[in-house]
């Protein structure tokens, strides 16, 4: 029965905590026991926590594969605005994002583009002694999947955190991306740190991985781009599928008698019911957080009519 169902009994279920949040909590947690080996364990402790979660060259030698990815959970201890920056991108990136491609695919994005960052840092600072950490690279691949599909959106930054700028995706992408080609190829190619000490090698990793993504995953799928098309536009793989809403018909439960009203009543009767165990395999299928509010309404308006006398 309807009422033996425990999201007929109950309110809504909560949502659980998104992929968003665990993200954020994860770097945050990194960042935290970053400072706890550093000022309370000691120099040399806190040297050897981020030799074992960092990325260096030596590093991945000794076998550490694991630190192409987990470099992105610690950040400069000296500069605070680093880890704030890339917190803030992850969480309105992710308010955009993860609607769209859903936890896997987000966080699969995300360290898609860690590694990749990783991986070019690597290429280009071989045989130096530098350490790589920041979740920027994720953050760069998070940027261009939003610019690409929504290039020409109106967004509005802080400028150092103070001055408010309106800019589209698509030009904030392009002077981020000619700001790292040139601290690539004036810098890092000369072996010398980036602009600021900042890895512009994995910024550009990031930056093609993102593209990658959307290019050969998130485009590809499209039904309705051509081959070969550059259309910015959301493919129909991702696109919410659209039902056809259920009629607002006032159903009636009680049934008595032989009349053309209350043979109409058990007609509608029995609709409400089919409609609601069509609902009910639904949830089953998808969960209940895929019903839209009409079909909610439809639980609601079975729900009262089981508890009325």
């Amino acid at each position: 029965m309807l009422s033996d169902r425990s999201y007929m009994r109950n309110d809504y279920p909560r949502e659980t905590t998104s992929v968003l949040t665990w993200l954020i909590c994860t770097i945050v947690a990194g960042f935290i026991l970053q400072h706890v080996f550093w000022k309370w364990l000691g120099e040399g402790a806190g040297r050897s926590f981020e030799n074992l979660v960092a990325l260096t060259p030596d590093g991945l030698l000794t076998g550490k594969l694991w630190t192409l990815a987990t470099y992105s959970l610690l950040h400069d201890p000296r500069h605070f605005l680093h880890i704030v920056g890339n917190l803030l991108g992850i969480y309105f990136l992710g308010q955009f994002l993860l609607p769209l491609l859903g936890s896997k695919r987000f966080i699969w994005l995300f360290i898609w583009g860690v590694v990749a960052g990783g991986v070019l840092w690597l290429g280009v600072n071989w045989g130096g002694r530098g350490t790589l950490l920041g979740a920027s690279a994720g953050v760069c691949a998070l940027l261009m999947v939003f610019a690409a599909i929504n290039p020409d959106r109106a967004i509005t930054l802080l400028l150092f955190f103070i001055l408010p700028v309106t800019i589209k995706p698509k030009w904030l992408v392009i002077c981020l991306v000619g700001f790292d080609l040139l601290g690539f190829f004036f810098y890092e190619l000369g072996g010398d740190y980036g602009i600021g000490g900042i890895g512009h090698s994995a910024h550009l990793g990031g930056f093609a991985a993102g593209w990658i993504f959307f290019r050969y995953v998130h485009q590809q799928s499209s039904s309705s781009s051509s081959e070969g098309s550059s259309s910015m536009e959301l493919p129909a793989w991702l696109k919410r599928s659209t039902r056809k809403p259920v009629e607002p018909t006032s159903y009636k439960v009680n049934v008595g008698g032989s009349s053309p009203s209350s043979r109409g009543s058990a007609g509608r009767h029995f609709d409400l019911r089919a409609e609601v165990d069509r609902i009910l395999d639904k949830i089953n299928n998808e969960g209940f957080g895929a019903l839209p509010e009409v079909e909610k309404r439809v639980l609601d308006r079975a729900k009262d009519s089981l508890n009325k006398p």
